[in-house]
């Protein structure tokens, strides 16, 4: 029994060294989390942890381009920094919806070169996707994209392991405005206004009908809450930091943002 208690005791006391090592190391700064099933379950970053009042306005441009100028306005408006994820095949179709989309100031980020499911593709299928669609995005902007979205928010190990490796970073979102099944304005607004909070990363959708009038409502009424609206790219934290079990990013140390 004794031999049993101190074999216990010398493994447990190996993990957390091992543990201890690998956070040391910046282990959990790769979007490693909690252990599920005895493996490591990888995570992009769902939202910041934050108790500065700005949030992340995102698009994913998949499908049409009729509302990118009307967006573009609205967003001017209330002095909004979006990042729009935009997929390399609408970036070959629309190539003046990117441009404009940067000239105006937002950040364009990857999402994929065909909306494939991330989670069914091998690691060099997912580094084609990605550099497919940076390539034609760079064309575009001059601008090699560092954050992706995978499509459908479908992910898996293996899918954000490539994309890390690339240097990207993987973003999901927080707060799904679901206008893209058709919602009323008033509805995306409902559901928008109930779930944000400081660091929240707020989905939407290029090319859906009734987004820009929920936009227009969204911003007016998070504005007078005292939110401010910035990218991607500014919300989130590059370095020093960990993911939780739920996707929320953790500082680790305060010398970033």
């Amino acid at each position: 029994m004794f031999y049993k208690v101190l074999s216990f005791k010398r493994v447990a006391s190996a993990v957390i060294i091992i543990f201890l090592f690998a956070m040391s190391a910046g282990f959990a700064a790769r979007m490693l989390t909690a252990a599920v099933n005895g493996t490591i379950r990888l995570l992009p970053i769902y939202c910041v942890k934050t108790d500065k009042k700005k949030v992340a306005i995102t698009f994913d441009a998949a499908w049409e381009n009729t509302d990118t100028k009307e967006l573009i306005e609205i967003l001017d408006r209330y002095g909004a920094r979006a990042t729009f994820f935009i997929v390399g095949d609408w970036a070959k179709k629309y190539p003046d919806d990117v441009k404009a989309l940067f000239n105006a100031g937002h950040q364009i980020a990857n999402h994929s070169n065909t909306h494939a499911a991330f989670s069914s593709l091998s690691s060099d299928e997912v580094e084609s996707e990605i550099t497919l669609c940076n390539e034609k995005l760079a064309a575009i902007t001059g601008l090699t994209p560092k954050y992706v979205r995978f499509p459908s928010g479908d992910y898996d190990n293996e899918s954000i392991r490539a994309a890390e490796e690339m240097g990207l970073y993987v973003i999901q979102w927080s707060v799904d405005s679901l206008d893209y099944k058709g919602l009323t304005p008033e509805r995306i607004k409902q559901r928008v206004l109930k779930s944000t909070k400081e660091g929240s990363i707020i989905l939407f959708h290029t090319g859906v009908a009734n987004t820009p009038a929920a936009l227009e409502t969204i911003l007016s009424n998070l504005k007078g809450q005292g939110f401010s609206f910035v990218c991607v790219e500014e919300l989130i934290y590059k370095n020093n930091y960990k993911i939780d079990h739920t996707g929320q990013q953790i500082q680790t140390s305060i010398d970033d943002n």
